[in-house]
């Protein structure tokens, strides 16, 4: 075998010994030293559980552990077959090179390793294994096939203790097919806006894996905020581990899309790093995968841009984000068919769960986690100024027109907050929503006049008026008016609009949150609900409209006086529905985050100009959409391309500090 082996996967154990996440490098539910597989799909056995949702934590030491190896006592069994620690053979199948892989394990004690492979059905086939009976390191090497992996499959391997343990030196799966493919060279951007202390945590994380610096060009901090990162108490030491890998770029505000499109440009213009790593400012990263990113983007058969997976960030084994596709009759982005927001690695590992062996194609990933070639840049330029949602949707998706597929990896990730713990359809983000997602469906959708978007998008602001949410609503329309104005609107509100938004939501009620409900009147109701039931929800489409219809001709009747003295009912975030406030005149709504509370009011007016006013402006949307869709497509690359993105940097004016 060669010795000019490129490495694409180390196998890795968690940092610092994290039990909340070791779920998801190793798994020793698979039985007592069996040398045989466990029965997965239906045939599963159920899983033990604490009582919590979880099984019982690892039963290996965790002082055992090292951050490449892992200690198996006698007569124990270990599995790789885990999220971080597998290999995720379909994918590589597909859209790499490779036609196959090397396993190199180097072990000592006495034991055996077995490897495995599944199949996109998630069944189960042992390959091969080899014993081991040595008080000194060996080394085992395993040559492995890509070929039948066409629609998904992983490979891994598992450690089973004999007489004495059996010690996990480390191991790495590798290949001999690129020997004229150098390794190439990242850049990292990370966009912040008053996240300081996340900032200094992510670049001293960086700083203490050499490995991962060795694959890194520049660490460039576009720093958007009034709280800099360069003033923060850990930043000096954090930098000069850095050294001159480091780079602060300060700039005034223009969103996520502003700050990475600042990262993308400065890394192309720059020709020295053949990628962009982009980073959001809240996550915690698993620093092995950049090394995986860059190296199957290095092995990949065409230009491609390489995303990470997300985790919760508050119940880190719990995988939130798999895979994202677009469904492009609605125009509107969510799971990948064949995947489940919210699985538990800690509840279910990779072995017991199918779903996870199928290959999962995708349309774009989400910019918490996304290396993209400078290829890609030069050729489709940066992205659209939309400040904050969508841009990153968009950006998959034009990349894709232009022949660059996108790839969410198994074994890439960070951990985030899920997005079950925001609602940012309703706060002053419900603008960038509607804007961004109309611009995007002009530019990008296949069908006439967006497909059912305007039906869809009518429909939302329906909702959030019943709701008594006139600040989302108005938000809404804001965003219709902004559109219609035609392309040239973008960049020059960019650094504009978040503080003109703010400023007009300040003048609604449920807009205005108070930290406890103590500090509002107490609940109050004149008249008590109708025969004692609360409002349920609406049984099918049918009743669904008639629910609407009832609730629209009960906001034209005068509102309950009292309302405006006390709310009427308290509705916690869990609860919150239209066809739930819509039966209300006023109520305490809770936020979605749990710090707050806001008291909802019903006003006649308000609905009457929002229906006034949606409807026209819907109705103009549908007869001009043939027209602003030909105008954004042409104005799109000429507003993603870096002249014009420079002139906004420059132009943008200095945030006031706070």
């Amino acid at each position: 075998m060669s010795e000019h082996m490129r490495v694409l996967q180390r196998i890795v154990m968690p940092l610092d010994r994290d039990l909340d996440v070791v779920r998801l490098y190793l798994d020793d539910r698979i039985g007592k030293g069996r040398d045989i597989p466990e029965p997965t799909g239906k045939n599963a056995p159920a899983a033990e559980d604490d009582g919590g949702g979880h099984e019982p934590l690892l039963s290996i030491d965790a002082d055992t552990m090292t951050r490449r190896g892992v200690t198996v006592p006698i007569g124990r069994r270990l599995s790789l077959c885990t999220y971080f620690n597998a290999f995720p053979a379909g994918y590589w199948r597909r859209w790499s090179v490779l036609e196959e892989v090397r396993l190199r394990v180097r072990v000592r004690g006495e034991g055996t390793v077995i490897v495995y492979r599944s199949n996109a059905k998630g069944h189960v086939q042992r390959v091969t294994s080899a014993h081991v009976d040595s008080t000194e390191d060996s080394e085992h090497r395993f040559k492995l096939s890509l070929k039948p992996f066409i629609d998904g499959g992983w490979y891994w391997f598992d450690l089973v203790a004999g007489q004495r343990p059996v010690e996990l030196v480390e191991a790495e799966w590798l290949t001999t097919e690129a020997e004229d493919r150098r390794q190439g060279r990242t850049n990292i951007g990370i966009t912040t806006f008053n996240r300081p202390g996340f900032c200094v945590d992510q670049l001293v994380a960086l700083g203490q894996n050499a490995d991962v610096l060795e694959a890194v060009e520049e660490i460039l901090i576009v720093d958007q905020g009034t709280q800099r990162v360069a003033d923060h108490p850990g930043f000096a030491e954090a930098a000069q581990a850095l050294g001159d890998k480091l780079r602060m770029i300060e700039q005034p505000n223009l969103g996520g899309s502003g700050g990475f499109a600042r990262a993308m440009e400065e890394t192309a213009r720059g020709e020295r790093a053949d990628y962009v790593l982009l980073l959001d400012d809240d996550v915690i990263t698993e620093p092995e995968g950049i090394l995986r990113a860059v190296a199957f983007a290095d092995l990949a058969r065409t230009p491609t841009i390489v995303g990470g997976h997300m985790f919760s960030l508050y119940d880190r084994s719990v995988l939130h984000a798999y895979g994202e596709t677009l469904e492009q009759y609605r125009w509107f982005w969510g799971p990948a068919p064949n995947t489940k927001h919210g699985h538990d690695f800690a509840a279910r590992g990779l072995r017991q769960t199918p779903w996870l062996h199928r290959r999962i194609d995708v349309d774009y990933n989400g910019w918490w986690m996304c290396l993209i070639p400078t290829e890609v840049i030069r050729k489709i330029g940066l992205s659209l100024p939309m400040f904050i949602k969508w841009d990153d949707a968009e950006y998959g998706i034009r990349a894709g027109k232009a022949g660059f597929p996108t790839v969410s990896l198994p074994g890439v990730a960070v951990w985030h907050v899920p997005w079950h713990e925001k609602d940012d359809t309703i706060d002053w983000q419900a603008y960038f929503h509607e804007r961004n997602r109309l611009v995007s469906a002009l530019i990008h959708s296949p069908y006439e006049r967006g497909g059912n978007l305007l039906k869809e998008s009518l429909f939302v602001s329906v909702k959030h008026a019943l709701a008594m949410q006139y600040s989302a609503a108005e938000l809404m329309l804001m965003a219709m008016e902004d559109v219609l104005r035609g392309p040239e609107h973008m960049h020059p509100q960019l650094p504009t609009k978040l503080p003109e938004i703010r400023a007009f939501r300040s003048r609604f009620n449920d807009a205005q949150s108070v930290p406890r409900m103590e500090d509002l009147p107490p609940v109050r109701r004149t008249k008590p609900p109708r025969k004692g039931r609360q409002a349920a929800r609406p049984r099918n489409r049918a009743a669904m409209i008639t629910k609407a219809a009832v609730s629209g001709l009960k906001q034209f009747r005068p509102v309950d006086r009292g309302a405006y003295g006390n709310p009427q009912a308290v509705v916690p975030h869990v609860d919150l529905a239209w066809w739930r406030l819509a039966d209300l005149d006023s109520a305490l709504v809770s936020a979605a985050d749990g710090t707050g509370v806001f008291w909802y009011q019903r006003d006649r007016r308000e609905f009457r100009a929002l229906m006034q006013r949606t409807s026209a402006l819907h109705a103009r949307l549908l007869k001009e959409w043939p027209e602003l869709s030909r105008r954004y497509r042409e104005a799109a690359p000429e507003i993603a391309a870096a002249e014009s993105w420079w002139d906004t940097f420059q132009a943008a004016p200095e945030p006031e500090q706070r």
